[in-house]
């Protein structure tokens, strides 16, 4: 049971030849020689000086809103324009400018990416039609406990759309997300800010970056926050804590070490239910269940390790690991379906405890080779990982009803439940505990064919063991799976390194324990893995040195998926479960030196290819994607003080689930922004969220658990830098 019931660069370095020294001496010889009042003036003519800078090839790596490499995708830092593959990175000044402190607020403005409600406890980011959970990377090792991740200790986060098993392993079948947290780094960041909002909303967050000496360094992040909603009852407290040390052992050899130790507590709120066909109508306000008994609870403690060795002449090797600690416990008292009358509906309840332990250790192997006119850069790794899981569940009762009724009836006019319920487990409850193991190796090669073209070829073995109990009826199961997930891309450069065509293929697995390693059972134990395949076909283009744009046209097909026998609902058997096709609009950067922009366009169209269930059948849409969505952000200085923030998102309707029987309806929403730098050391803000007050529906978990979006609100924040 859980416990809980910037730019880097080099300054300029002039060189100097020994020949343009030799007039200045001899000039300063003569001069010191002669009579101090020579009869007549003489004329010393020097030769001319050149002097070459050399420049930093990290230089302009990241600048406002757009970065230029990236070193999640393919575990080297490549150009973005050299990958073969849709990737958004979050800049750090895009998080500043925009107030952003969750998961949810970093895909808002990247296209082809959504957010489910996740049952009010949990991210859930839905790539290319594909929800999940687990597909959460830190520091590029698997972060996969469900739980709301905050931004107080990250530099950026990579967003990597289509299947990434090749690198990340088991998962990743729609995309993933990465968080690349602040490191002590030697320059003496001293950072603080405060906010404060609408509906008690208080946030204080800081950064401290301290050089010890040429060897040593510590950085300190840390965060706090208590804050209401506009939802009825709603309340959360979290705060976190990430110390760093850096350690430069040698000009080629650097140890990195950190812990975290991050809490979040908070009602879990499972929106409202649906009537006729669209969410209930209901005030935005209006909390269905107990707020009160409904709550989500997790505290992460996590440590990390990362050792780097170059060798030099392109060879270095870098191993990574990370033990987390994972608690969590939710309880929800939530909605469910309303009656035909329409003035009713029913309330179910449950609760839930996981604890996980993960421990991952990485090694990669980078090294550079000519082979003929063909430059070579290889990366070769092996990864071991363990993951030990408990999970336990039980059901509410309502006993006001009866010993045994799992759910009551309230008012759609007043849907709180304010009644007894007693919590025990049902037959079909989970109680289990299992340990997976996972024994990886891959090679990758990024090759140079000639001016124009390039290829990155890889493939990855991982070996994934399964000891599963059942501790109800002392049942196990030991699966395994040897998973072989390949890569390929090409890039083509017709003109110069501004603008590049691409193709991409990859394959992803997810075992039958499923992505929380908790779905075994004796009918799905021994069949074969989810397969995700990914066709992708795009094009990158630099406008400007600053400014970059992107299209992607892809196909993600959905393979092996567990369908239930429509006349007999004990047989399963494997089919070709779904398709999502679509195009993706991306640009970022700076349209001119006060004007900063992202935003995108996205097309997509899922479907159930293969009946999988009475409510996922073929020719069904995908839940919760819309067939159009589109996103932009501004932001332009008007002065060197002031500065404002325009903008707009707009998602067409789409369906709650996959039965199709209930529509989100499309909407248009506007934010906006004000800077002011009251010094070079102050700078105040204030962000304002769905300017104009729109009233919409931001996500689902369901049929029956549908989120409204927030009104109207405004958030105030000083920071402050010394």
């Amino acid at each position: 049971m859980s416990k809980y019931h910037s730019i880097d660069s080099e300054p300029t370095k002039a060189k100097w030849t020994l020949g343009a020294f030799l007039p200045l001496a001899a000039a300063f010889s003569v001069a010191s020689l002669a009579d101090p009042a020579p009869a007549e003036s003489q004329e010393v003519v020097l030769k001319d000086v050149k002097v070459a800078a050399k420049r930093d090839k990290k230089a302009n790596v990241v600048k406002g809103y757009q970065a230029k490499t990236n070193s999640t995708a393919v575990k080297t830092d490549t150009a973005l324009i050299d990958l073969p593959q849709s990737i958004t990175v979050i800049t750090q000044d895009l998080m500043k400018d925009q107030a952003m402190k969750s998961i949810a607020d970093t895909i808002r403005y990247v296209p082809g990416v959504g957010i489910a409600q996740g049952e009010g406890n949990r991210d859930t980011p839905i790539f290319r039609g594909n929800s999940s959970t687990s597909d959460m990377y830190v520091d590029g090792i698997r972060d996969d406990v469900q739980y709301f991740r905050d931004l107080y200790n990250i530099e950026r986060v990579d967003v990597l759309k289509g299947p990434n098993a090749m690198v990340f392993g088991r998962g990743g079948s729609g995309g993933l997300i990465n968080r690349a947290t602040k490191q002590a780094d030697w320059n003496n960041v001293r950072e603080m800010n405060f906010q404060v909002g609408s509906f008690d909303k208080w946030r204080l967050t800081g950064d401290f970056d301290q050089a010890i000496n040429d060897s040593v360094a510590v950085r300190l992040t840390s965060m706090w926050e208590d804050s209401r909603s506009y939802r009825e009852g709603f309340d959360s407290g979290r705060w976190g804590v990430n110390p760093t040390l850096a350690w430069k052992l040698s000009d080629q050899t650097k140890v990195t070490l950190g812990y975290e130790h991050y809490q979040d507590d908070r009602t879990a709120d499972r929106g409202v239910s649906s009537f006729n066909g669209r969410p209930a109508r209901s005030d935005v306000s209006t909390f269905f269940g107990s707020p009160d008994r409904s709550k989500a609870q997790v505290m992460v403690d996590s440590f990390n390790a990362l050792l780097e060795h170059d060798f030099g002449g392109g060879t270095a090797v870098r191993n990574r690991t990370r033990y987390a600690m994972y608690d969590k416990f939710y309880q929800n008292v939530y909605p469910g379906a309303v009656n035909a009358a329409g003035n009713q509906v029913a309330i179910s309840a449950y609760n839930n405890a996981t604890q996980r332990d993960n421990f991952f250790n990485q090694t990669d192997l980078t090294f550079s080779l000519d082979t003929g006119p063909f430059k070579h850069k290889f990366l070769t790794g092996a990864e071991f990982g363990r993951q030990e899981t408990s999970n336990y569940r039980e059901t509410g009762y309502f006993t006001a009803v009866g010993r045994n009724a799992t759910s009551v009836n309230v008012p759609l006019a007043y849907p709180r439940y304010e009644g007894p319920v007693a919590f025990r487990q049902s037959a079909t409850d989970a109680d289990n505990h299992g340990v997976a193991t996972v024994m990886a190796g891959y090679m990758q090669d990024q090759v140079e064919l000639n001016k124009h073209w390039q290829a990155i070829f890889g493939v990855r073995y991982d070996r994934f063991e399964m000891d599963f109990r059942n501790r109800r009826d002392g049942q196990t199961l030991a699966p395994n799976d040897n998973l072989v997930s390949p890569r390929g891309g090409l890039v083509f450069k017709p003109f110069d390194d501004a603008l590049s065509l691409y193709a991409n293929y990859s394959i992803a697995y997810v075992p039958r324990a499923g992505e929380q390693l908790g779905s075994l059972s004796l009918t799905n134990a021994a069949l074969k893995p989810e397969e995700f395949r990914n066709y992708e076909l795009g094009a990158k283009w630099d406008i400007r040195p600053d400014l970059s744009a992107t299209l992607a046209f892809f196909q993600l097909d959905r393979l092996n998926a567990l369908a239930t026998d429509p006349n007999n609902s004990a047989v399963s058997f494997l089919v070709d479960g779904q398709r999502t096709r679509g195009i993706e609009l991306g640009l970022s950067g700076n349209i001119t030196d006060d004007w900063r922009v992202i935003g995108g366009y996205a097309y997509q169209n899922g479907e159930i290819t293969k009946s999988m269930s009475s409510s996922a059948l073929a020719g069904a849409k995908l839940a919760q994607v819309p067939e159009h969505s589109f996103s932009l952000w501004n932001r332009y200085d008007i002065t060197s003080q002031w500065g404002v923030g325009l903008g707009a998102i707009y998602r067409s309707k789409m369906y709650a689930a996959t039965d199709n029987t209930v529509t989100l309806p499309g909407f248009v929403r506007f934010d906006a922004a004000t800077y002011y730098k009251v010094t070079k050391n102050v700078q105040l803000q204030v962000n304002i969220e769905n300017l104009l007050d729109k009233k919409y529906f931001a996500s689902a978990n369901s049929n029956t658990n549908i989120t409204p979006g927030s009104p109207i609100a405004v958030t105030a924040g000083v920071n402050v830098t010394f």
